[in-house]
């Protein structure tokens, strides 16, 4: 049996000598297994490249696959799930957060033939800031409540697969991915299984507040049509109200005549429903800019650069 491990990097210089130690460590339990370590070069700024072929050059279990440009983790995570040639796929993050300890285990489960796949959750946030936290838990409610994704409240993208859910991802190929709805969506029998969080073992966090907030944007707007739903509503709603407003200035010019008093409300009114209409051309605008990129059909990423034999450089 052959175990991919795809490990998405992004300026990772620091923590790639504790991730490969990790690695070394976890694989050396799992003598069973061909082992293949699948690190994708996101672009990188720093000297993540250079740490990368030096792993490479005395140990060929490493490949890497390099973009031309950063594309995002999500393209560095599809890059990986199209590499692979494992009958098990796991993919986690460079800097130790999803612990790779947990591996042997997660391996056990799947064994059992019982699921197809093992997903990790965090049963706590300690470390993270409280309103990042508390923003990430509503997330998850809203999510769950408003599409057909199954997510779980503080799940992680490291996961265990066998290869016919990674086949079935790699067949989702749509350009703007949400790789935790597709995993969802997609069903297969899941286990998750929880660990305590881990602190990043080196550098800095890429994902600041307003990355994670588009993040999570793109995660509704990619699996639900709600917002849509909501505008539309509204729409009726401010259509009716509107209505029985003009009977009321009509009834009220013809009762009481034309009274200079009223333009304030008159302000206040027009200013709110014109900002209703701009919040729902907003919602339109998102769902029509991802069919927009949707129709270019441009690839998710491109390699430039590998020492892999037979690299799928761009998909």
């Amino acid at each position: 049996m052959k175990l991919s491990l795809i490990i998405p990097c992004y300026n990772e210089e620091e923590a790639l000598p504790y991730i490969y130690e990790e690695l070394v460590k976890v694989s050396a339990t799992l003598s069973d297994y061909e082992i293949e370590y699948l690190f994708v070069n996101d672009g990188s700024k720093d000297h993540t490249l250079d740490k990368l072929k030096e792993l490479a050059a005395h140990d060929e279990r490493v490949k890497y696959f390099s973009f031309s440009r950063n594309f995002g983790k999500e393209a560095a995570m599809y890059a990986g799930f199209c590499n692979a040639s494992g009958d098990y796929v796991a993919v986690m993050d460079a800097d130790l957060q999803d612990p790779p300890s947990l591996l042997p285990k997660m391996l056990e489960i799947l064994a059992t033939g019982e699921y197809d796949s093992v997903a990790t959750r965090r049963v706590n946030r300690e470390g993270e800031p409280p309103i990042r936290s508390f923003f990430a838990r509503q997330f998850y409610k809203l999510i769950n409540k408003i599409s057909d994704a199954d997510i779980v409240d503080g799940a992680r993208d490291f996961r265990l697969m066998k290869r016919d859910m990674v086949d079935a991802i790699i067949e989702l190929n749509e350009y703007n991915r949400f790789s935790k709805g597709i995993f969802g969506w997609i069903g297969f029998r899941t286990y998750w299984l929880p660990y305590e969080n881990v602190e990043r073992v080196a550098g800095e966090t890429k994902w600041s507040f307003w990355k994670l907030f588009k993040y999570a944007l793109d995660g509704i707007v990619n699996f639900s049509q709600t917002p849509l739903s909501i505008a539309s509503f509204g729409g009726i709603f401010l259509t009716f109200v509107s209505f029985i407003a003009i009977i009321f200035v009509i009834v009220r010019r013809l009762i009481w005549g034309d009274p200079v008093d009223g333009w304030a409300s008159l302000v206040c009114i027009i200013t709110f429903i014109g900002g209703i209409q701009l919040f729902c051309m907003g919602i339109m605008g998102q769902y029509l800019s991802k069919t927009y990129l949707e129709t270019k059909h441009r690839p998710h990423y491109i390699v430039a650069e590998s020492n892999a034999a037979d690299p799928v450089k761009i998909h």
